[in-house]
């Protein structure tokens, strides 16, 4: 068929089964692309739309679209969803029973299905291959491309086996998706998988939806509680935390403040662990504190909110965690709690891992990144699109546009917190060069005769949270570092020379004293901002609504209708059939399947009007 051809039938797909009036942005381009049988790396956005980037394709290519995808958890989710819209799907994984696997095995070899997902462990087993061999296959879709990478943030070594597929099917188109890539994992996915003639699209990495914004932490979870509250009280949301302890302390911290918290950590047993993240899928108004074990391919598009009461390692860990946030396009926030502790730990991290030092180089650049997002004085959206190769201007809506940091010249006392680190001959951790700058006669200072020193008290003027974002400054600008092999003890580094003898200048962000959450204009709970009361109503009707009919198809609430379609629906108020095929997000399935009762709550509503 001819390029224009399997467009106008992708449409037409598109329409009648996903319920949406056109695609956006590049999906269309790569729909036929796939469609005609060309290889393709895909890097969109998370809630871009990848799915269907691969999902039409199978649909209008002959034989079964196989979507190999690393996390077994959601594929039952994801097979719900497609059955929700008519589409034959299926996974084979290691929760099912011999008998279950031999039976969608055979839906396989017939063809009488349309999509399978399988792990990449269960793909590279002999009997699956064999499998795949005895099959009509309509196309290859390796999801979480990124975890190929070795420099990545989610590696699965798994995936660098999955170069066999080019070896076994050559003449199967392959595309892989991935919504976080720099050019470095980009460029190994390519050379991994085998897809050096591959096309490739890459769109915008922008969420625009998405409100970044990082605070100096102080006491981080009654800073995290002040923020739910304050700006997304009866929301659903992700919290991640960097140890299982922390997990469990902050869900009983949130569960104790009335908020509806549960954990999750690899650590908990596997049970409870599933049916944590399956109540945080189905039910509304959940907050799931997690390591960054939880999150990859999470499909609930109305998590309202992300955050983060530790620093994440990179810029990638963070976009892709934080991508999680506003799937459906209404407005999310992003918002993490930052310190010098923070900063410390990641370093020691990194010092104390057994990785060759290439790789710590690696993980040092991809900190470094970090840490100039967290201290940058301009947006942080450039800073954050820039990483991935992309220009923007200031985008309006992080909390540097809306609430711009001070900056002032610290080459005086950042001067000041160097010499003092040079004369304690550089043995001593955070606590105490602070103490000796500040002038005060600790113990542990007067133990030394350190209240002897040129230096003693030369930062009296500032306060200690003041010279604590000062040394935090310090290490993300490269001109100390923390000796943990020396019991945590700060040095100087090459780069401190300069400063040191008044050949450099130095930014920095003026310290404020931090205040409770900042009320942001991001709507609060389900109050949607651009609805009439009128309309407000019904959608609360339609939520409602909503709950029984997950409750009695057993999936998530989002898998019968996303908000966004609910919101849609509240603004048409549609009272016919035909009214309410042409809401997006509706097609042939679901108008059949849930149209009438959707027609008659309006009508009864409107009635009681």
């Amino acid at each position: 068929m001819s390029g224009t051809e399997v467009a106008d039938q992708a449409r037409q797909l598109l329409q009648t089964i996903f319920g949406y009036p056109a695609f956006r942005g590049q999906q269309e381009e790569i729909v036929t692309h796939v469609g005609r049988g060309g290889d393709a790396l895909v890097l969109m956005p998370t809630g871009g739309g990848k799915s269907l980037c691969y999902q039409i394709p199978a649909l209008l290519r002959d034989g079964v679209g196989v979507v190999i995808s690393p996390l077994i958890a959601l594929m039952q989710d994801q097979v719900d969803a497609l059955a929700e819209v008519g589409v034959r799907a299926a996974f084979l994984n290691s929760t099912q029973t011999f008998d279950e696997t031999m039976r969608i095995e055979k839906l396989v070899r017939r063809g009488e299905i349309d999509l399978v997902y399988v792990a990449p462990e269960r793909l590279l087993t002999q009997r699956c291959l064999d499998l795949l061999q005895d099959t009509h296959i309509a196309l290859f879709a390796i999801d979480e491309a990124h975890c190929v990478s070795q420099w990545g943030h989610d590696f699965r070594p798994e995936y660098i086996r999955l170069s066999v597929l080019h070896e076994l099917f050559p003449e199967v188109p392959r595309i892989a998706l991935t919504a976080t890539a720099d050019a470095q994992t980009r460029a190994e996915i390519v050379h991994r998988l085998a897809l050096e003639n591959a096309r490739q699209f890459v769109s915008s990495f922008d969420r625009p939806n998405i409100r970044y914004q990082i605070v100096e932490k102080t006491n981080g979870r009654k800073q995290l509680l002040d923020f739910i509250t304050g700006e997304h009280a009866g929301d659903s949301g992700i919290v991640y935390c960097l140890s299982r302890k922390k997990v469990e302390e902050t869900a009983e911290f949130l569960q104790e403040h009335g908020i509806r918290a549960l954990p999750y950590h690899a650590g908990m047993d596997n049970t409870a662990r599933a049916a944590n993240q399956a109540r945080f899928l189905r039910e509304d108004s959940l907050v799931m504190v997690a390591t960054i074990a939880f999150g990859m391919g999470i499909d609930k598009p109305d998590v309202r909110f992300v955050a983060h009461l530790d620093l994440p390692k990179s810029i990638e860990g963070y976009y892709q965690e934080t991508g999680r946030a506003g799937r459906d396009g209404l407005p999310a926030s992003a918002w993490m709690a930052y310190g010098l502790q923070d900063v410390v730990l990641q370093r020691r991290m990194i010092d104390e891992s057994e990785a060759d030092e290439t790789f710590k180089r690696v993980l040092s650049a991809k900190l470094d990144a970090m840490l100039g997002l967290c201290e940058t004085l301009s947006c942080r959206r450039i800073r954050l699109l820039a990483y991935f190769g992309e220009h923007s201007g200031p985008c309006g809506n992080c909390d540097t546009c809306l609430f711009p940091p001070v900056s002032f010249d610290g080459t005086v006392p950042m001067q000041k917190l160097l010499s003092t680190i040079y004369r304690v001959d550089q043995r001593f951790g955070a606590g105490h060069v602070l103490d000796v700058l500040r002038g005060v006669e600790s113990e542990k200072v007067l133990q030394w005769h350190h209240q002897t020193l040129s230096v003693f008290g030369i930062g009296s003027d500032r306060g200690n949270d003041e010279w604590r974002a000062i040394l935090r400054q310090a290490i993300a600008l490269g001109l100390v570092w923390v000796d943990h092999d020396a019991y945590g003890s700060l040095k100087l580094t090459d780069s401190a020379r300069p400063v040191l003898k008044g050949e450099q200048r130095v930014q920095l962000r003026q310290y404020e004293k931090p205040v409770k959450a900042r009320r942001a204009s991001t709507p609060r709970g389900h109050v949607e901002a651009d609805l009439s009361a009128h309309e407000q109503q019904l959608f609360d009707k339609l939520r409602w609504w909503r709950v029984e009919m997950a409750r009695t198809h057993n999936v998530p609430a989002y898998v019968i209708f996303p908000d966004a379609t609910l919101r849609d629906i509240a603004r048409a108020r549609p009272t016919t059939l035909a009214a309410l095929r042409g809401v997006s997000g509706v097609g042939d399935k679901k108008l059949a399947s849930y149209g009438e009762e959707i027609i008659r709550l309006i009508g009864a509503l409107d009635a009681g009007d």
